[in-house]
């Protein structure tokens, strides 16, 4: 693919600045920016990873729920990001982190927020690839996008997400959020937002005002929007491979990945099972990966179904398999699915909106996405599709990249520098 709690915001704030060397005249104009429903709670200094600071916020505004994790951990907040969530591993979706890089209140320009993706954090994904060892490549980097972009001059920021697969309606209001703290501390009119995979879907949502009832409208606050192996049309991966994605999902099978599953029931050494939080719908009262339900869409006319996957007509299109049964992806479309909206509603025009795909399909340990070019996730079609996007800044197709290195390598970092120029 966390929350952050409410304290005496302007002490906090204050001495935060302060230790920054902003001055008292900033201070006061940056205090008064910050949105009164937000309140900074925590303020981690020297963090490691290339940051100079972690702050944890909390958004009061009534909406955010408590959203659902696996029972089992695996959708847990994990090392650092414990600690900067207050000690919580499941946090409120009210709460981020944002992440300042090195050189933050020093550069020039305008400031550059990085939108992690699922299952990820902003640490491991744009300034420690190497984190985890799973960064794409049998040889991870100990230093990212952050760290390049703060070297070409840019002031780099990035949000960290309470939950790893959460409501990308939720996540597209702290992506605000984020930019509103950014724009105060800085005094930038706007913000260069670069979003990776899933966030896109939450940035795209932001500045598209796609939202829940009680959520805000887009402030018009971005000069540029970048998307990194962006589902921009969608993908339907998790039920086109059904079979071999629950393998690695459902635990009576022996998975564990943190991913949800397209089946509602599967046979595991001989007995039919239930486990209705991996499920990507709705059921039963659990909800576990609202996140990834939004990024559905139907690539089955122009790339078929992985027929070699068992029960792969009813994976896919719905009902009682051999070993597995599920509703099918058309009714998960239905349940929620942000892909048409957000091509519906566009892009503001003046926005300008660059698509960067990658399409190598070599993604280590996992299948692959192998039915038409792809990044081994995401199709290159969904990653350059421009449907609802009003002004296309650029696109560019880096073919010997993975969906995992278009997060950090040279030439993503290359092509991302030259369109925030």
């Amino acid at each position: 693919m966390r929350h952050p709690l409410r304290s005496v915001f302007t002490t906090l704030l204050a001495g935060a600045l302060l230790a920054l060397g902003l001055a008292p005249a900033q201070q006061a104009a940056a205090a008064a920016a910050v949105p009164g429903y937000l309140t900074q709670e925590a303020v981690f200094a020297s963090p490691g990873n290339g940051w100079a600071q972690v702050e944890r916020y909390l958004d009061s505004t009534s909406g955010f729920t408590q959203e659902q994790y696996p029972s089992d951990g695996r959708g847990d907040q994990d090392g650092a990001r414990v600690g900067y969530f207050g000690g919580v591993k499941r946090p409120f979706s009210g709460r981020f982190l944002l992440y300042s890089a090195q050189g933050w209140n020093t550069a020039a320009g305008t400031p550059v927020l990085l939108v992690h993706g699922a299952n990820d954090n902003a640490d491991r994904a744009w300034a420690n690839p190497g984190e985890t060892g799973s960064c794409g490549a049998s040889t991870c980097p100990s230093t990212g996008m952050a760290q390049a972009l703060a070297a070409a001059g840019h002031r780099v920021f990035a949000i960290g997400f309470a939950h790893k697969q959460g409501d990308n309606l939720m996540q597209a209001q702290t992506v605000g959020d984020a930019v509103a703290v950014i724009k105060a501390r800085t005094g930038a009119a706007q913000v260069d937002v670069v979003a990776w995979s899933k966030g896109e879907v939450a940035a795209r949502s932001y500045v598209s005002s796609v939202k829940p009832s009680w959520g805000r409208a887009y402030a018009g606050d971005v000069r540029r929007l970048v998307t990194l192996g962006g589902p921009n049309g969608g993908l339907d991966y998790t039920y086109a491979h059904g079979w071999a994605f629950s393998l690695a999902t459902w635990p009576a099978c022996g998975g564990t990945a943190n991913a949800p599953s397209p089946h509602l029931y599967m046979t595991c050494y001989g007995t039919y099972t239930s486990q209705p939080c991996l499920g990507v719908l709705p059921t039963g009262g659990y909800d576990c990966f609202p996140g990834q339900r939004q990024l559905l869409a139907r690539w089955d006319g122009p790339y078929g179904v992985d027929g070699s996957m068992q029960d792969w007509w009813t994976t896919y299109y719905g009902g009682q398999g051999f070993y597995t049964s599920g509703q099918g992806i058309q009714a998960a479309i239905d349940a929620g699915s942000l892909i048409k909206p957000l091509q519906q509603a566009g892009t503001p025009a003046a926005v300008p909106t660059y698509l960067l795909a990658g399409g190598s399909a070599d993604i280590p340990g996992i299948l692959n996405e192998n039915r038409g070019a792809s990044d081994g996730l995401v199709f290159t079609a969904s990653a350059l599709d421009t449907t609802g996007i009003r002004t296309l800044g650029g696109t560019a197709l880096l073919s010997g990249l993975n969906h995992m290195e278009l997060a950090w390598s040279a030439a993503a970092v290359t092509q991302v520098t030259a369109w925030l120029a």
